[in-house]
């Protein structure tokens, strides 16, 4: 694609890419792969997971704030662990400080582990 177009600034390849994937397949997509996503502390990591789902908001609703995000986010952590990461980050926060809390508690805590 490069070489039909040649050079050209990041706002318009990011207008070409837009144009070209998102659709209503692709929007509906995404949307599943957001609400199916819950954590789980045995096998996801926290910086991977969190920044996927923020990815995955902010490409649905560009013009969502980041603090409705790390909200929508928050919710899929469960009610314990959604609970220590909300006390621990007073808004305003930024993704830097949720994820440094979010691994802060699951390494050192057993919250977010499920018993057996």
């Amino acid at each position: 694609m490069r070489q039909d177009h040649g050079k050209h600034s990041w706002p318009w390849w990011k207008e070409q890419i837009v144009s070209k994937w998102e659709n209503d397949y692709w929007r509906f997509k995404m949307e599943n792969s957001f609400e199916e996503a819950i954590f789980n502390i045995e096998r996801d990591r926290q910086m991977s997971w969190l920044l996927k789902q923020k990815d995955r908001l902010t490409a649905l609703h560009p013009d969502m704030s980041e603090t409705m995000v790390h909200k929508r986010i928050l919710r899929k952590c469960g009610g314990d662990l959604e609970h220590a990461i909300r006390k621990r980050c007073i808004e305003p926060c930024s993704t830097k400080d949720y994820i440094n809390a979010m691994d802060d508690i699951t390494t050192r805590t057993k919250i977010g582990i499920n018993p057996q």
